[in-house]
């Protein structure tokens, strides 16, 4: 497997809709996938999305590992989701700090759906659905923007919430934040 170059905010790639897969079964994607997976975790990240290696195709690849399990948030190992599609199936979203590998030393407070529904292809082509809360549901949330051309900070209702990640544990949510956890 390779490590791929992660495209940075400012790549056209990352501003583009990406073209569906046609044919889960193709070899090459199959190699795509492992070398999308090596270079999450290189990075490290919990997700990337193929536009993110410079591949302009509809698929994601995500992880909940355990540093990261919150309340009601379990372990989830390398996912991949060929074409996926979401539903929020509530209208409650919540701020959540938020980074990605193509915003580097950036994070930012990004309102999300808490809970949502998703489907799309396995890598054999067998059709998934499920649905999500939590850590998870913003992961596959912010991954699957990257397919419509979104990035984190386009969410973002107050850039004020954006900050150098060496930053993220001296920011005062308080003086931004109301107490229902709205921007």
């Amino acid at each position: 497997m390779a490590i791929l170059k992660i495209a940075r905010m400012g790549h056209p790639v990352l501003r583009q809709n990406a073209r569906p897969v046609s044919d889960a079964a193709l070899p090459d994607l199959r190699q795509l996938i492992g070398d999308m997976s090596d270079t999450m975790h290189d990075a490290p990240g919990v997700g990337l999305a193929a536009p993110q290696v410079l591949v302009d195709l509809r698929l994601i690849l995500y992880r909940v590992p355990a540093d990261r399990v919150g309340d009601g948030d379990v372990v989830v190992p390398d996912t991949v989701l060929i074409n996926p599609e979401i539903t929020p199936l509530t209208d409650h979203m919540v701020l959540g700090w938020e980074g990605c590998l193509s915003v580097p030393a950036f994070r930012g407070l990004v309102p999300r759906h808490t809970h949502i529904g998703y489907c799309g292809l396995r890598p054999d082509g067998s059709r998934v659905e499920g649905e999500a809360t939590g850590f998870l549901a913003r992961v596959i949330q912010h991954e699957c923007d990257h397919l419509d051309g979104f990035l984190y900070i386009d969410r973002m209702h107050d850039l004020r919430l954006l900050v150098h990640e060496d930053e993220v544990d001296s920011f005062r949510f308080s003086d931004y934040i109301d107490s229902d956890n709205n921007a």
